[in-house]
């Protein structure tokens, strides 16, 4: 299973805001404010082209989720064939990841640990077992631990007061005694945690 493995901060630096979910202080960002190898100073810095500023976008979305290009692409695709925004149903598609789902009822305190609580089995879907990050929630859908699961130090999240970034959207509610989530509707753009300008990426896409 591919995923991004560099250092947490790299991604921080380079978008020129915080993204992992180390607490305050301890990010490199806050620390040194521009991109990683960048020695030169503000005014000697070079204008982004068009070009650049779609890339940046994209790469952007994609160091949020978690996803590498070729299933960014195919989430992509997938939305142009949706009826509705493209870049609205392309954040739709990103949200309703059940890694994502995982990490925004708080079950998780950061997008990788959830996609590790995920993969190694420990929520159900519908009552099921569902280990793939990338399984897409719908309206309807229960998300709860499994019961042996609840024994292992993951679950002290929950415990501990349902994840230390958990910010319930309003498609989700969350039962937080049971630890269970349900999905109520379909995400939202003005719901997305992190600011994203999908006419950007629209525009990287469609001039390729």
């Amino acid at each position: 299973m591919a995923r991004y493995t560099g250092p947490k901060c790299k991604n921080c630096r380079r978008f020129g805001m915080k993204l992992c979910s180390k607490p305050a202080g301890k990010c490199a960002w806050e620390r040194r404010k521009s991109a990683p190898g960048d020695k030169s100073t503000q005014q000697h810095r070079r204008r982004i082209s068009d070009y650049g500023t779609q890339l940046r976008e994209k790469q952007k979305a994609r160091a949020i989720y978690g996803v590498l290009e070729r299933q960014f692409h195919n989430y992509y695709k997938k939305a142009t064939r949706l009826e509705g925004v493209t870049g609205d149903r392309l954040l739709q598609l990103l949200e309703s990841r059940l890694d994502n789902v995982v990490y925004r009822l708080g079950f998780a305190d950061s997008r990788p640990q959830a996609r590790q609580i995920v993969s190694h089995g420990h929520v159900r879907v519908n009552g099921k077992k569902v280990n793939i990050p990338s399984y897409q929630v719908r309206p309807g859908d229960r998300v709860s631990w499994k019961d042996t699961s609840k024994k292992t130090g993951l679950f002290e999240i929950v415990t501990n007061g349902m994840g230390s970034n958990s910010v319930i959207p309003s498609w989700l509610k969350v039962d937080p005694d049971n630890a269970v989530g349900e999905v109520v509707s379909a995400p939202r753009t003005s719901d997305v945690e992190i600011s994203i300008d999908t006419r950007q990426i629209v525009e990287y896409y469609s001039r390729r």
